[in-house]
């Protein structure tokens, strides 16, 4: 009888996957060292496996050049300590700019190619932007989502053009893949992003992200106005609303991703 040959393995894979099970072990970041023993693979091929996995957001070097699973792994993998209550924590903050701007605050998540509105705080006036508690909109007509857009770079930009069309909703909307790129790049940046009527005539907002303690980001928070009474002064007490937030989630600066 022919005997049924053996399953094809993709050598560098199973390394990798022998590396992060390595790391998992440790409850601290752990040196090339030792991961080197405990795999027994030669240093320089751990070295360079594990740069991979740094350069595919798997793995992060923390200043001692030690080793650690990502933010983004172990949100992959469902890790019971990743699973903050973010709206709890923002709240409270979230009262706080709604009684002194007099306007409609939201908090947003992201899931795929959207945003989702998952809080809010309502000012007392007739008056005001109002935000369905589960509605969604595209990336790229929303402040927080054009950050969110932009810390993927030009190349996570380009993806999400060719999926969604980048639908126009009012005239202000951007369409073109060359100004959306500038745009969210340029907002990513700077730490904050306009919503200047690009999803809705009339209404305005200001945006900023919330971030994890692995560096990751979390949430987004902005406050949305009448265009006409948005304050741009509401921006250095929202920013700092923003990371006094991303504190409580663990957040330390030094940790944010590069654009």
């Amino acid at each position: 009888m022919k005997k049924e040959k053996p399953e094809s393995r993709i050598q560098v894979i199973d390394r990798a996957a022998t590396l992060l099970d390595a790391i998992s072990r440790y409850s601290m970041p752990v040196t090339l060292k030792a991961l080197s023993a405990d795999t027994n693979l030669a240093p320089s091929t751990a070295f360079r496996i594990l740069h991979s996995l740094i350069d595919n957001r798997f793995v992060d070097r923390d200043a001692a050049g030690r080793y650690l699973l990502s933010g983004r792994l172990i949100r992959l993998s469902n890790n019971p300590n990743t699973n903050i209550d973010f709206r709890k924590v923002a709240i409270p903050y979230m009262e706080k700019l709604r009684d002194k701007f007099g306007e409609t605050i939201n908090l947003t998540t992201r899931e795929g190619d959207v945003v989702i509105y998952v809080e809010k705080a309502i000012p007392n006036r007739m008056m005001h932007v109002q935000q369905i508690i589960g509605s969604r909109a595209p990336l790229h007509v929303t402040g927080v989502g054009k950050m969110m857009l932009g810390m993927e770079g030009e190349e996570g930009i380009t993806g999400y053009a060719q999926r969604t069309n980048l639908p126009t909703y009012t005239r202000k909307t951007f369409s073109r893949l060359d100004t959306l790129i500038t745009e969210c790049v340029g907002c990513a940046k700077q730490g904050f992003a306009f919503d200047n009527e690009e999803a809705e005539m009339g209404v305005g907002c200001i945006g900023v992200l919330l971030h994890d303690r692995y560096g990751e980001v979390v949430a987004g928070l902005s406050v949305s106005a009448p265009i006409e009474r948005r304050k741009d002064e509401w921006l250095d007490d929202l920013i700092a609303t923003g990371k006094a937030i991303s504190a409580e989630l663990g957040f330390i600066e030094s940790k944010a991703i590069a654009v």
